[in-house]
Parts: structure tokens; C-alpha cells; sequence
């Protein structure tokens, strides 16, 4: 009869009774409240993919079980305070769960485990702990301490220390395992699993006081050496190539024919054929004959070279060229080559040096003159100034020189016209 006489709107209202939360709290023996200093120490878990919920829930536990008060368990206060450590996606989770799903601290732990850490983690953990290797630049307690930190991620991860042992030693790089095997007495593989583990704590510990970052990875020392020779070769050579660079820039032209490569005494406009002079004694006089002229009645010289016939080769005193001097000197060692190089470098310097002197000597004695026919008087290239400030003159027909320059403007009078 209730229900009948309330009205529709009454009737599609919320309901304003507060709805039970998914935790059915325990009944307490004594009074207890969470103080604000305890939920500031909570540590905070939103839920995110690369959040861990074992390392939120012994962070949980550090904090819990520094209160303990009178007549109130551990798991109790677990209870009461999870739900203020709790934010985001996390927290919409635990609102979201049915009423009185949990009524105890480990009801608690197996859900949260189930939602934010599934069996697809676990397995993937699980394979990096058995395939676990050391990287190349990490020293032995960097890779101890991050193999640790995978076994703590998930602690059921259900392998046993032999196995865990085990897998250390196989991912360690060849150097640190042939030294873990002499430290060991021969082999790690004879220890127990604690004395293995001992013996490891002790290496981690020397190493991460004495430890250097260093490339462990095994070379010869063969090797080694090639790659050093190899090095300090590649630097000769960029030198080497500098130094030929800098000579060749720095080789004076030829004085005749303004060409580089050959001293001006050796230049090929100067030299002279036998042959040439040979067929000169006769001192035919006339034209120049033509070379190839098929119509000479006289020797042509122009037949010695005609592609068609083979002669003897004419003998020519010519400046070898740059592959021959280059094939020349492939027989000097690099450090001839090196010294001769610096050698026509300095040389060329101190050519310079002494052509600027040279300049500057000349520079200061025509200062010198300069300013001693200053002293003397103006110089014969100076202006003198018209007193007249003008170049205009006008002479009459009679000779008669005006004083006066005639206005433009103005027009001559008759008589002036006349006279003229």
C-alpha cells in the first residue's frame, strides 16, 4: 500500500541508502581509525601496463607494518587502508566489484594479482629469466643486480636455484665465465647451489668495487694489432696525401712555357731534334715545306710521323711525366718520400719569407722619398688653383680680352656686333 500511494517521480528517484562496498570489513574488538600520516605513506598504484603489483604490494606491507596498535591485527589494517592506496583504473576496478566480494587480506591479493598481473606476464617473465644473457658494455654486478630484479617482478615464478644458478652462468659473456670457472676451482658446475651463489655474491661484490667499464667482449691480440697498424697507416697516408697536395700547389710555373711540372731549364720548348739539324745543313732556301705535302719534290719530314709507316722512333730529351716520376719514386720508401715532401716545403717557406722582406724593404725606402720631397716642396703632381676660380675667357677678334664673362641670358648689343 506504501509503494501505491508514492508518485511516479517518487517512485524513478535514486535510491539515497549508501550501497555496501565489494569488502566485508571484520568486527572490531577495539576502536580504530586510519590517521592521515598513514595514508600519506601509502604508496600509489593507477593500474598501468608497466606498473608491477608485487613491488605495490610489499611497498604496502613496509608501510602497514610499521602500525601496530593495540588489539588490531596486521591484516585488518591491510584491509582498511588498500583502497586509499588505490587511484585511477585501479581504483574504478575495486569500486566496480560486487558487494562482499572480499572478506579477507588474501581474497585481496588473489584478485588483484588476477587482474593486474595474468598468466601472458607471468609466461613472458618466465622466458626472460631462462634466456636471460649479459649485454656487452654491462659489468658483472650491473647484470647481477637487473637478474635479480627479474626473479623479484614475480616471485612465483616457480624455478628452482639450481636452475636459476644455472641460467646466470649460461648468459654470462666467454671472459667472465672463464673467470668465474677459475675462481670456482675449475668449474662453477661442482659447487652447491649455495656455495654457487656465495661465490657469485663475492665476484659481484669485488666487481662492483674494483670493477672498470671496459669492452669485455674475447680478441686476439692479432687482432688487436692489425686494427692499430691499420689506424696508424690510414694517418701516414692522409699526411702523406696532404704533404703531396701542399708540393704540388707549391711547384713554381715554368718561365717560358707558364706550365707546372718541369723547371724552366728543362722545359720542352728548348730542346732540339739531331735529326731537325741534320736536314738543316743544306740550308735549302724558300718557303717552309708543309708537313704530309704529298707534292714535295724534296725530303718531307712530315712522312716520319704519318701514321701508315713505321719509322724509327726519334729520339726527344723531354722532361718525364708525372706517371713516370710517380713510377720512379715508387721505389723510395714512405719516409724518403716524407722527408723530401717537408724538405721542398720549408724551402718554398723560406722563399717567401725572404720575398716579403724583400717587399717590405722596397715598401720603406719608397716612404722615404715620398716624404722627403714633401719636405722640399709640393709635388710636380699637384694642382695649383686657378685664382679665377673660373676657366672661361673671351678674346675679341681685335685681341681685345674681356674682363667680365657675357651673361648667357643677355643678347650682344648692335654696336658690339658691329665692331666685330
Amino acid at each position: 500500500m506504501a509503494e501505491e500511494q508514492r508518485t511516479l517521480r517518487e517512485l524513478s528517484s535514486p535510491n539515497v541508502n549508501q550501497q555496501p562496498l565489494c569488502i566485508q570489513h571484520p568486527a572490531l574488538e577495539v576502536g580504530f581509525e586510519l590517521t592521515s600520516g598513514l595514508i600519506q605513506l601509502l604508496p600509489t598504484f593507477r593500474g598501468l601496463e608497466n606498473e608491477n603489483p608485487y613491488k605495490h604490494l610489499k611497498e604496502f606491507h613496509a608501510v602497514c607494518s610499521s602500525f601496530k596498535p593495540q588489539g588490531v591485527t596486521e591484516e585488518k589494517i591491510k584491509l582498511r587502508a588498500f583502497p586509499f592506496s588505490l587511484t585511477e583504473k585501479a581504483k574504478d576496478w575495486l569500486f566496480y566489484l560486487p558487494t562482499s566480494t572480499i572478506t579477507t587480506w588474501a581474497d585481496m591479493v588473489r584478485l588483484f594479482h588476477e587482474k593486474f598481473f595474468p598468466a601472458s606476464r607471468a609466461a613472458s617473465i618466465r622466458r626472460e629469466i631462462c634466456g636471460i644473457k649479459q649485454r656487452d658494455v654491462e659489468i658483472l654486478h650491473e647484470y647481477w643486480e637487473r637478474f635479480k630484479q627479474l626473479c623479484a617482478s614475480f616471485p612465483q615464478h616457480g624455478v628452482s636455484e639450481q636452475l636459476l644458478i644455472q641460467y646466470f652462468y649460461e648468459g654470462l659473456l666467454p671472459m667472465q665465465r672463464n673467470m668465474m670457472d677459475a675462481a670456482s676451482g675449475g668449474a662453477i658446475v661442482n659447487k652447491t647451489p649455495r656455495e654457487a651463489r656465495d661465490l657469485i655474491s663475492i665476484m659481484v661484490a669485488n666487481s662492483q668495487q674494483f670493477g672498470c667499464r671496459q669492452d669485455t667482449s674475447p680478441r686476439r691480440v692479432d687482432e688487436v694489432n692489425i686494427s692499430s697498424l691499420d689506424n696508424k697507416l690510414s694517418q701516414l697516408t692522409t699526411l702523406v696525401q696532404q704533404l703531396v697536395v701542399r708540393n704540388v700547389q707549391q711547384v713554381k710555373a715554368c718561365g717560358i712555357c707558364a706550365v707546372t711540372g718541369h723547371p724552366t731549364d728543362m722545359c720542352p720548348t728548348l730542346q732540339y731534334n739531331s735529326c731537325d739539324d741534320v736536314n738543316a745543313v743544306g740550308g735549302f732556301p724558300g718557303q717552309p715545306q708543309r708537313n704530309y705535302d704529298p707534292y714535295s719534290n724534296t725530303y718531307n719530314p712530315g712522312w716520319r710521323d704519318h701514321p701508315n709507316f713505321s719509322y724509327k722512333a726519334r729520339l726527344q730529351f723531354q722532361q718525364p711525366s708525372s706517371s713516370q716520376q710517380s713510377s720512379s719514386n715508387s721505389g723510395m720508401s714512405l719516409e724518403d718520400i716524407v722527408k723530401s715532401l717537408a724538405t721542398n716545403t720549408q724551402q718554398f717557406q723560406q722563399e717567401t719569407r725572404t720575398s716579403i722582406q724583400h717587399l717590405e724593404s722596397q715598401m720603406s725606402q719608397l716612404a722615404s722619398t715620398v716624404s722627403r720631397l714633401e719636405s722640399r716642396g709640393k709635388l710636380p703632381s699637384q694642382t695649383v688653383v686657378n685664382p679665377k676660380e673660373n676657366v672661361s675667357a673671351i678674346i675679341l677678334r681685335s685681341g681685345k680680352e674681356l674682363l667680365e664673362p657675357t651673361h648667357v641670358g643677355k643678347p650682344p648689343n648692335r654696336d658690339e656686333e658691329t665692331e666685330k
